[in-house]
């Protein structure tokens, strides 16, 4: 390792030690140790995505929970993947119904977003009465004023790490009203 990298490192490891971040003059790491939990959510606060709530019913009990971490996975056929986390035994619920929808939230569902991360102090049995769901062919709650919602059959589910990615195939569209979507970055709610 040449001199000027292994001070890099070293200032890098000084500053990581006093406060748990780097500097606004490091813009790159490429030793593995350095990657802390922390250091990699302030990296993907800076990854923007799109806000969702994700839900599911199974025997009378819905549960929603609002994510960022969903996406495309084919067009034929029709597939998209939802990241939940794993620790919340809350979420056993989606394996257990075998469907869920994946709702895209828009501008004005900032309160709802927050509701289903549970960062407002809404209790769970109140958040589904922020809005108007419907079902369409699984029966998994769609939110009605959605930008686009999918309605998915579970196809497949992947425990990674402290997460699990479930596959859904998508069986049914509901598209509501064209508004900005909602997007969150830099730890706080946008619109696009």
């Amino acid at each position: 390792m040449d001199a000027a990298v292994e001070m890099v490192y070293r200032r890098h490891d000084i500053r990581r030690n006093i406060e748990g971040l780097p500097g606004p003059t490091e813009n790159f790491l490429t030793d593995q140790q350095l990657l802390t939990p922390a250091l990699y959510r302030n990296a993907m606060a800076r990854y923007a995505g799109h806000v969702q709530v994700v839900a599911t019913e199974h025997e009378g009990v819905r549960r929603g929970v609002t994510v960022t971490a969903a996406c495309s996975v084919s067009d034929n056929p029709p597939t998209v993947l939802v990241c939940l986390n794993g620790s919340n035994e809350n979420n056993a619920i989606f394996e257990k119904s075998g469907v869920f929808a994946l709702n895209s939230l828009a501008a004005h569902h900032q309160a709802l977003a927050t509701a289903f991360a549970g960062l407002s102090g809404v209790a769970v049995d109140e958040r589904f009465a922020m809005g108007e769901w419907r079902k369409l062919v699984t029966g998994a709650p769609v939110l009605s004023d959605a930008v686009v919602s999918f309605d998915c059959r579970l196809i497949d589910i992947k425990p990674v790490s402290t997460h699990f990615v479930m596959f859904g195939e998508v069986v049914g569209l509901h598209f509501g009203p064209h508004s900005p979507s909602l997007i969150y970055l830099d730890r706080d709610f946008r619109t696009l």
